[in-house]
């Protein structure tokens, strides 16, 4: 049997008896054959420890691997990333990937067109939502500032931009990428439900601007990491209106709802962004990574970003992905996100996300039933953020006491839950995909 088949058997089989395995096996050295060997082991060896590699790494086939926005790929998706790897396809430009870029900007557009971006808009996609984020405000930065060619070393204030409190660390990293340091970050005060009040909003932009900074954008989040909530769109881009700011939406998780007939409406303001993140790895089921940032003007992602590059050929019309991307050679991610949208459709992934929530429904009545657990509220999403409370015990040990229990859920019940910290408390996350 020739090494490739014998791999996907190996792989085929492993996903068929995901449920045979720990959702998180715990793993605290590294075995002695990863070393590079002096010489080429034999197939046989090789296979091994494959399947050792397989038993021992993150089990998100297992149903009860619960505990983070990492899904198990859709059949086609995995299937597109071998075919991807074997075509090895540079989504640099257009002369050596061109099927693949104008597949993307197609695609994109169709997303952005979803989004209620208009017909100017498009993007790019990306290495995961980091790097989409970075790249949202690096072109809000430019646009703002003029800074493409000079920087923002001779502004005379210091730039300014607001996030809630409970938004993505990634907004943060890319203020200090940026050049302008993580403090330039303003977190904004959050209801009781995670979402960005708009008074606290309006407060901090006066106050920003009363110290002599100068505000440029306001992130709104469309699915929380925690919690799952999502910011109040339309109010926030109303805001960012009337004070002149870039509306960046950072919806790597929430922005799967844009596929659902009856949770789309929880997105209402998203179409008045200006910049749009979202990953479709997440809860579209696509292998990692796949991410996109979506503009409403193309043009002015050209005009605030575009660096030429005298190695690649000038495509016409067509602007050479790697010109107008954070990233210059690149995976081709966009061929997976397709065959999962041709083989799953539109149809298909309304009825994944509603599904997505009845499970969400169903845990919410396990939890309500326990009078010895809270949630952080009510979920907008798929995810279910709660603890435990017992009051058997002093409120000082709960902490201690939501941790033993993750640990027992996992070895006792081989169900793997999250433990972040929320609230300056531990507290336990399903994530219901």
């Amino acid at each position: 049997m020739p090494l490739a088949q014998q791999v996907l058997e190996i792989v085929f089989t492993h996903l068929q008896n995901a449920c045979n395995y720990s959702p998180l096996p715990q793993i605290t050295e590294l075995p002695e054959v990863v070393a590079i060997p002096d010489t080429a082991i034999s197939e046989s060896k090789l296979l091994a420890q494959l399947e050792s590699i397989l038993v021992s790494s993150m089990n998100t086939a297992h149903p009860a691997f619960i505990g983070h926005m990492d899904s198990i790929p859709t059949t086609l998706s995995f299937m597109g990333e071998m075919v991807t790897a074997a075509l090895n396809n540079n989504m640099l430009s257009l002369e050596m990937s061109p099927l693949l870029s104008r597949l993307e900007s197609h695609l994109l557009k169709e997303f952005a067109t979803l989004f209620g971006l208009g017909k100017q808009a498009g993007g790019v996609m990306l290495s995961g939502g980091t790097l989409a984020n970075l790249q949202a405000l690096a072109v809000a930065r430019n646009v703002k500032f003029d800074a493409l060619k000079q920087g923002i070393t001779a502004l005379a204030h210091p730039p300014v931009l607001f996030a809630s409190e409970v938004a993505h660390t990634s907004i943060q990293k890319a203020a200090m990428l940026l050049g302008l340091g993580v403090s330039s970050v303003i977190p904004v005060k959050t209801n009781s439900n995670s979402q960005m009040e708009i008074s606290e909003l309006r407060q901090a932009i006066e106050n920003a601007q009363r110290d002599g900074k100068v505000p440029f954008c306001v992130v709104g989040t469309a699915g929380t990491t925690t919690t799952g909530n999502i910011d109040p769109l339309s109010e926030i881009s109303q805001v960012a209106q009337e004070y002149g700011l870039w509306f960046h939406v950072d919806a790597a998780y929430g922005g799967a709802l844009i596929l659902s007939e009856n949770q789309r409406q929880r997105l209402t303001g998203i179409e008045q962004s200006d910049s749009i993140t979202f990953n479709p790895q997440k809860w579209l089921y696509v292998a990692k990574t796949c991410a996109m940032v979506l503009f409403r003007d193309m043009a002015t992602l050209t005009k605030a970003f575009q660096i030429p590059a005298p190695y690649m050929r000038d495509s016409g019309d067509f602007i050479n992905l790697g010109e107008v991307s954070v990233q210059g050679t690149r995976h081709a991610e966009v061929l997976k996100l397709w065959l999962s949208l041709q083989h799953i459709g539109k149809s298909g992934y309304n009825q994944l996300i509603e599904e997505s929530y009845l499970l969400t429904d169903y845990f919410m009545q396990q939890v309500r039933k326990r009078p010895f657990l809270e949630t952080t509220g009510e979920p907008e999403t798929n995810l279910v953020c709660f603890r435990g409370i017992p009051h058997w015990i002093s409120d000082n040990d709960w902490d201690k006491w939501n941790s033993d229990l993750q640990v027992y859920l996992l070895q006792k019940g081989n169900t793997f839950l999250s433990l972040p910290i929320y609230c300056e408390h531990c507290w336990l996350r399903a994530v219901l995909l």
